[in-house]
């Protein structure tokens, strides 16, 4: 009996192995996130900026590490007790971007990932090792498709993809309701490049059945419905904060659906340049998906007088493709954060509730 059940368990493990990696590509210069640079004149990376460092900036960095890890104490084990002494303290170090040494190892603390991890040995071995999941060759297509340029998951089935792919099918068999959605990968990849397979997919379990914010699953769920409540209430912010663009946008015919969609499903990890994602998921982590709102309101703000001049097709490839100095973190982060949306958002989704007669349901006890 012991036999067939190890039989039984390796040809649900074969379902990825019986592909073999494809050729390791060849070398080719990267930037400091491991993403192959397409053209270093004008990478969309931070690279050029850290080249041009002077001194003191790498030495101002060293001092805000040394800070971050005093503040977090060994493995993190001091962070809690800080959190709850001195949250705007906290709150404020976040803003301005944890050290990316430390990225990965903070993200678990203030998503509520490393308690559910802590809370739940051996389960997502189990989860990888001895389910199995109906979308598992739905994963397989999709995998090369997230971070292709990424150094970490550009060999084909490689070290990087079946990360990646343990992930998701362990929340898919997780979850079933949800099962796998596309946009999901992006998430779980973006944690990959900062943490194990195991911290990840515990993050991702934090994040879609919120562990400490509002709960994400319903972007995924069929029919989107999360989504779709997000477009509505970012449609009211477009109205409330940008009047004249939400003028033009409608005579345009423009809804948010046709650019805002992957802002929320992905939290700006798809398109936007990675340095610019990492700061945003600091906050998000944190704050919650506010910051999305935020963001996505300061683009539009900072790129007004340009959008509002825009015909239809040219709109959409503008709504698409930010400039880049629009998308620099020091100065699209402080345009967000004096964005007031609370009471916004609570009246648009009362609006939105009343008129579709429905509530997004509310975390589940993990």
């Amino acid at each position: 009996m012991p036999e067939l059940v190890r039989d039984s368990v390796m040809q649900r493990r074969r379902v990825l192995d019986d592909y073999e990696p494809g050729p390791i590509p060849p070398p080719r210069p990267l930037d400091r996130f491991g993403f192959i640079k397409q053209d270093t004149s004008t990478t969309n990376s931070a690279e050029g900026l850290v080249k041009s460092r002077p001194t003191n900036e790498y030495e101002r960095e060293a001092r805000r590490v040394r800070k971050w890890r005093k503040m977090i104490g060994v493995g993190g084990s001091d962070l809690k007790h800080y959190l709850w002494r001195k949250p705007h303290v906290v709150k404020r170090r976040i803003r301005k971007g944890i050290p990316d040494c430390l990225r990965g190892l903070v993200w678990q603390f203030i998503s509520g990932s490393r308690d559910l991890l802590l809370m739940n040995p051996g389960v997502y071995e189990q989860l990888v090792i001895y389910e199995t999941s109906a979308s598992e060759l739905d994963i397989i297509r999709d995998i090369s498709r997230t971070f292709p340029s990424h150094v970490f998951f550009q060999q084909r089935h490689g070290p990087g993809q079946r990360s990646l792919y343990n992930v998701l099918k362990a929340y898919s068999v997780f979850d079933r309701e949800v099962g796998y959605v596309q946009g999901m990968g992006f998430l779980a990849g973006l944690l990959l490049l900062y943490m194990s397979e195991e911290d990840a997919f515990w993050l991702l379990v934090a994040l879609l059945k919120g562990a400490v914010h509002a709960p994400m699953e319903g972007l995924y769920q069929a029919g989107l419905p999360l989504v779709q409540q997000y477009l509505f209430q970012f449609d009211h912010l477009v109205r409330e904060h940008l009047p004249k663009l939400g003028e033009h946008f409608s005579q345009e015919m423009i809804t948010p659906s046709m650019y805002a969609s992957q802002w929320f499903i992905t939290v700006f990890s798809y398109s936007f340049p990675f340095h610019l994602a990492l700061r945003i998921w600091d906050i998000f982590l944190s704050e919650g998906v506010k910051i999305v709102f935020k963001v996505g309101l300061a683009l539009l703000k900072y790129c007004h007088d340009d959008l509002i001049k825009l015909p239809f097709e040219k709109l959409i490839h503008a709504l698409r493709n930010f400039p880049k100095d629009a998308m620099d973190p020091e100065t699209l982060l402080p345009m967000a954060y004096s964005l007031k949306v609370s009471r916004s958002l609570e009246e648009s989704k009362k609006e939105y509730e009343k008129k579709h007669g429905k509530h997004i349901q509310p975390p589940e006890v993990l």
